[in-house]
């Protein structure tokens, strides 16, 4: 029989995992990270903190194995440890919604009503783009898409969408993806192209669903 002791311990380090995500920033840090490596000062941005508390939170889930880091010059760039890591991220997310009592409701008001917003799912999108009949639109920021996209997609950051319209084809059905199903980005390019009289829709999660779908 084992000894009571060492499985004390094992499990205690087993559950490191779970105490490094038990913290709001920490989980949407790992989803960020989910896109590609980014640098400190830039994730510090997208979840709302300051440099030096990203930081504290960065070294946290470095600790438990859950990020690693390259230096370039003075910045420091984290990545996802591996693809583990990301789909540990999906499962404990996808846990949440089938069980977390009023996480639907936390989520409509953050992402809004999307009831009047064409959706695609990732099997449709599968089949268009074997058609040749669609055009993909990646609109996170630019280092997401050159960390790793859906094959085929242009890239028009959110924020440029507006002044680049004329570079999306005109009479094409547009498909705007982004980070995930939370990502309020392709809603906006949905919204903005449906505006100026194209036809586009949604993808129904993100770019790390597509990938992690991928045999």
């Amino acid at each position: 029989m084992g000894d009571r002791a060492a499985k004390t311990e094992l499990y205690d380090a087993l559950a490191e995992t779970a105490k490094a995500l038990a913290s709001g920033r920490r989980a949407e840090l790992v989803d960020v990270l989910a896109q590609g490596e980014r640098p400190v000062d830039e994730l510090a941005a997208e979840i709302g903190q300051s440099v030096a508390n990203t930081s504290q939170h960065l070294q946290r889930l470095l600790r438990s194995g859950l990020v690693r880091t390259r230096r370039e010059g003075t910045r420091v760039f984290y990545s996802l440890a591996g693809g583990a890591v990301a789909q540990l991220w999906l499962a404990m997310r996808a846990a949440a919604e089938q069980h977390v009592e009023g996480l639907a409701r936390l989520a409509e008001e953050y992402v809004g009503d999307r009831s009047g917003l064409d959706t695609i799912t990732r099997d449709e999108l599968d089949r268009r783009l074997r058609d040749g009949d669609v055009v993909v639109l990646d609109v996170r920021p630019a280092p997401e898409f050159a960390a790793g996209h859906i094959p085929g997609a242009v890239s028009i950051p959110i924020g440029e969408l507006r002044a680049r319209l004329t570079e999306v084809p005109d009479g094409a059905q547009v498909v705007a993806y982004c980070r995930g199903p939370y990502c309020v980005y392709a809603d906006e390019a949905v919204r903005l192209l449906t505006a100026a009289g194209r036809q586009a829709a949604r993808l129904e999660d993100g770019y790390p669903e597509w990938a992690a779908a991928r045999p």
